[in-house]
């Protein structure tokens, strides 16, 4: 009987220990807008994807400190920067520890061999990896690494350098992006062998401060934190995305302490927000352009002419107070107003319908019909695209245009926008990924992003001689230069109708310590933590 009674007594003290372990652990759920595409940063361009993979499951040799746009050393502790800029060189941190996971348990520490095998598997087209799960390495591509990158060699186990074929000013800044997250050579080549190799994108393994326990399309991720992460483990123990398209649902999930973070609130809802004691609402310029890019591959839309009278028919007036309720700004150039070289003397597109329906005429358009492409997800950057498409499609219907509103879910919306034969105008924008111009011009509006990010398919000479011209110089005043002149050809050309930059808003719970607003769009959670 007394062996039965301390019995007993064990399980019991056993069941509270652990019952005490599992109270001090904790979990903080984000409410996120939507599913992210995958799990290989290096295919997609969507921060709805970064925030689920290339943030809390990889790192960079350069990042971004949290909250700022000042760049720091992250996997690479040093660089150097040849005299004629040429070369790159990357002085790699020692003793950083892969994730372990069911499907492999990593033998070595991150070295020089992933950091090739990261930019190899986008440069060369006979790299093993390749084509492996069909990645079109849409920013890689964009921004003209192809041409813009000779090589990439292992000088030694922790020393790695990057050599091009030519100077690029914005190279350190690039790097600190989201496709240049480094993954493992050694789980690569395992899954290789084991004639799995799609597990490399679907199952990833790196070595960011979470690593990814189970995903649920359209409803959950689970992450829980990595033990051994670099930097020291995160404060959070598990960390999950509650994944909720409705911006109202997400606030619901907030109030009730579902969620201690939501993204992208509806301005409707920001005026409620700023009275509730129990949260937070943190705000900030954000560096972002919403946009409409007509299809200039296909007609009329390939004519200047109609794109000006287009855009001479919106009102953006109207859509701003209706769509972004008073918290954001009419947009004229590319580029937001808070990035260097924004070219201020730039005119707008006046609205002026009458003026329009004329332009159109003079145009050979008598009888357009076409199609306004909406965005199921809020954005930062448009917080509601299926009601800015029917403002649209009421002020072209204003000078004799037929416009339909169509939709897809957001990974299929963004695949099929790239389509070069895609009929009609799309609803799109971008957060800055870095602090540079190029971010913008190359990747948006270069000739290198047709049938990619580039969902104008505009690829105009005069405008692509300025912007690469640009990316060799080293001095900011003619960079600038050069940008404020491609933003007046832009303007001309009219290949998109600028729409609105917006504030960032997030809205936190009181019980969050530590959350910062990043100023390109993410959201990271390593850094921050919860109230007990």
């Amino acid at each position: 009987m007394r062996k039965i009674k301390n019995l007993f007594v064990t399980i019991c003290c056993a069941v509270i220990l652990l019952t005490a372990m599992i109270g001090q652990a904790k979990t903080l759920i984000y409410c996120s807008e939507g599913s992210p595409e995958g799990f290989n940063p290096a295919f997609y361009t969507s921060n709805t994807t970064f925030d689920a993979s290339s943030r809390p499951i990889f790192n960079r040799l350069i990042e971004y400190e949290r909250g700022t746009n000042k760049l720091v050393p992250a996997l690479a502790e040093s660089w150097d920067i040849s005299a004629d800029g040429m070369t790159y060189t990357f002085h790699l941190r020692k003793g950083v520890q892969f994730h372990t996971t069911k499907g492999f348990t990593p033998t070595r520490a991150l070295n020089a061999d992933d950091v090739v095998f990261t930019f190899k598997r986008q440069l060369d087209r006979t790299h093993p990896y390749h084509t492996i799960s069909n990645g079109q390495y849409e920013f890689f591509n964009s921004m003209s690494m192809p041409d813009l990158l000779k090589d990439i060699v292992s000088k030694d186990e922790y020393t790695v350098q990057i050599l091009l074929t030519k100077p690029n000013a914005p190279m350190i800044a690039s790097l600190a992006m989201d496709f240049a997250s480094i993954q493992s050579a050694e789980y690569a080549d395992a899954m290789l062998k084991a004639g799995t190799p799609q597990k490399v994108d679907l199952q990833p393994v790196g070595t960011g401060p979470f690593q990814l326990v189970v995903y649920q399309r359209d409803a959950v991720i689970r992450y829980k934190a990595h033990p051994d992460y670099w930097a020291g483990k995160a404060a959070i123990d598990t960390l999950i995305f509650a994944i909720t398209p409705d911006a109202s649902v997400r606030y619901l999930k907030l109030k009730a302490g579902e969620c201690q973070i939501m993204s992208f609130p509806h301005p409707a809802d920001l005026a409620a927000m700023k009275k509730n004691k129990g949260i937070n609402l943190m705000e900030k310029d954000g560096l972002n352009i919403g946009y409409l890019a007509y299809n200039t591959l296909i007609p009329p839309f390939d004519n200047p002419k109609v794109r000006k009278a287009l855009n001479m028919a919106i009102n953006k007036q109207a859509i701003l107070e209706a769509v972004f309720q008073g918290v954001g700004k009419v947009a004229k150039n590319p580029i937001p107003p808070t990035i260097w070289s924004y070219n201020d003397a730039v005119t707008d597109d006046v609205y002026n319908p009458e003026a329009a329906r004329k332009m159109l005429a003079d145009a050979g358009v008598k009888d357009l019909r076409t199609r306004i492409w909406a965005m199921p997800v809020q954005r930062p950057y448009n917080p509601n695209a299926h009601r800015m498409a029917e403002l649209i499609q009421a002020d072209w219907a204003a000078i004799g245009g037929k416009a339909g509103i169509i939709s897809y879910e957001w990974g299929e919306y963004l695949k099929r926008s790239k389509d070069k034969e895609r009929d009609g105008a799309v609803l799109l924008g971008l957060t800055a990924m870095n602090g540079d111009p190029d971010n913008f011009f190359t990747v948006l509006l270069g000739c290198d992003g047709v049938g990619g990010a580039n969902r104008a398919n505009w690829c105009y000479p005069p405008f692509e001689e300025l912007i690469q011209k640009a990316r060799t110089v080293s001095d900011p005043a003619e960079r600038t230069r050069l940008y404020e002149q491609a933003q007046l050809v832009f303007k001309k050309q009219a290949p998109w109708a600028t729409i609105a930059h917006s504030m960032i808003f997030e809205p936190v719970r009181s019980e969050v310590i530590d959350y910062r607003i990043d100023p390109f769009g993410g959201h990271i959670f390593y850094g921050v933590d919860l109230k007990k």
